[in-house]
């Protein structure tokens, strides 16, 4: 190694001191920052001792207390009798149109959604084969009409027939009477020789033609009575024919009417499936009509739920498509059975294993809303209901009370029995220890 590298190894650890004495210094530095710091904190108070924060926190804690006392005096002094149920929708008794006639479909007078009022038309059907079978009625009518005249004017002939007919008898009678006086008269004088007696047996004979002619005239004269009783027999059924005509002639009438489909109540259309040109029968449903002013409304109530409930009891309900809307109603029935029991196939838990699963019973609430909420309020939508039935608290605790006094009853009756029971057998051990 030369004289002149020497120096600069010298100098070299030289720098490396400087490098090593700065960076303790810098780290002296941190840790005396790092003390500062820890001091401040240490210093630094805690915010329970701010008195704001503490009346702050002390507000909270009465707010939330007193809100937990108001929750629990309302639940119960009135939100236990409160029953509410989701399962609940409005409904409505649509009338389903149909018509009471047959055939093609000639107009169609309504729109769906319309508001149709009673009686206004809705649909025209074609009436010229019901108008014809009304024209074929009428003319039947008067077909039977003129033949109740005519056979009239045969019973008028008759009579006029029996008059002549009986004065045709009396005639004969007279005749046949004069004859037997004559024979009579001349008996005596053919037997003296005063008459021959082939005058005598003229005059029989045509006193016999006499009678013969009164009994054929009588018979003519019974035979026109027969007659006339015929013709009223005629004259009934074609009475009662005229009758039956005329009762089709009043049911062509009514399909007459019936040709033009009227609404039977105030609502609006709805489900209308009916168009022009379409053949459409008896009882063929053509559309709906909607009576919006009779929309009620139908919660499914839990069994548990519907033991306080009576018919009059307030209810508010609130409806998914009115946001923020509270309407009222009034209990009005309650179904008498639940809806498994009206169900398509009620359930049978007579056989295999029973899992109990609470009922729900259908009750119906009427609805009280004025008409701009009542359209609104369409069969089918989905409500939130509550029943208040706080009216009913007095005939709880009565049904309490009852069914107390009744325990208590039962009880002293049970005991009654034991005692009794004691006493009898006191009684029988002497009378065991005397036998024995």
């Amino acid at each position: 190694m030369s004289d002149d590298e020497t120096p600069r190894e010298d100098q070299q650890p030289q720098g490396d001191r400087h490098q090593g004495d700065d960076k303790r210094q810098d780290d002296k530095k941190r840790d005396a920052d790092g003390r500062d710091k820890d001091g401040d904190e240490e210093k630094k108070p805690s915010p329970l001792a701010n008195p704001r924060v503490r009346i702050g926190l002390i507000i909270a804690a009465v707010v939330v207390v007193a809100a937990l006392i108001a929750w629990g005096v309302y639940y119960w002094t009135t939100g236990q009798y409160e029953q509410e149920t989701n399962d609940a929708y409005l409904q409505a008794d649509m009338v389903t149109v149909a018509p009471k006639v047959g055939g093609y479909v000639e107009q169609v007078l309504v729109e769906d959604n319309q508001l149709v009022e009673p009686g206004q038309p809705l649909v025209k059907i074609d009436e010229r084969e019901t108008r014809a079978r009304h024209d074929q009625a009428v003319a039947q009518v008067a077909q039977g009409k003129a033949a109740i005249v005519e056979y009239q004017a045969q019973i008028r002939r008759q009579e006029a027939e029996i008059v002549r007919a009986q004065a045709q008898l009396a005639g004969a009678r007279s005749t046949a009477l004069y004859a037997q006086r004559q024979v009579d008269r001349y008996t005596p004088l053919a037997a003296s020789g005063a008459q021959t007696a082939e005058q005598l047996d003229q005059m029989r004979q045509t006193r016999d033609q006499a009678r013969a002619e009164a009994v054929a005239d009588e018979a003519q004269v019974e035979s026109a009575r027969r007659q006339i009783d015929v013709l009223d027999a005629q004259i009934q059924s074609a009475q009662a024919q005229v009758e039956q005509a005329q009762a089709q002639v009043d049911q062509a009438d009514v399909d007459l009417r019936s040709t033009l489909v009227r609404s039977s109540i105030r609502g609006r259309v709805g489900d209308r499936t009916v168009r022009v040109g379409q053949y459409v029968q008896t009882g063929t449903r053509l559309m709906s009509i909607v009576p919006l002013e009779g929309v009620y409304l139908v919660a499914n109530y839990k069994e548990t739920q519907i033991g306080l409930m009576r018919i009059g009891q307030p209810a508010t309900f609130t409806v998914d498509a009115v946001s923020g809307g509270e309407f009222h109603g009034t209990v009005d029935s309650f179904a008498p059975g639940t809806g498994a029991q009206f169900a398509l196939l009620p359930p049978q838990n007579a056989t295999g294993n029973f899992t109990k699963i609470v009922q729900r019973v259908p009750v119906r609430i009427r609805i009280e809303a004025g008409p701009e909420a009542r359209k609104v309020l369409v069969p089918g939508l989905s409500v939130i209901v509550t029943v208040d039935t706080i009216g009913a608290k007095e005939e709880q605790r009565r049904i309490k009370e009852e069914a107390k006094r009744t325990e208590e009853r039962r009880q002293r009756e049970h005991d009654d029995a034991v005692q009794r029971n004691r006493e009898a057998e006191k009684t029988n051990q002497p009378q065991n220890g005397a036998g024995k």
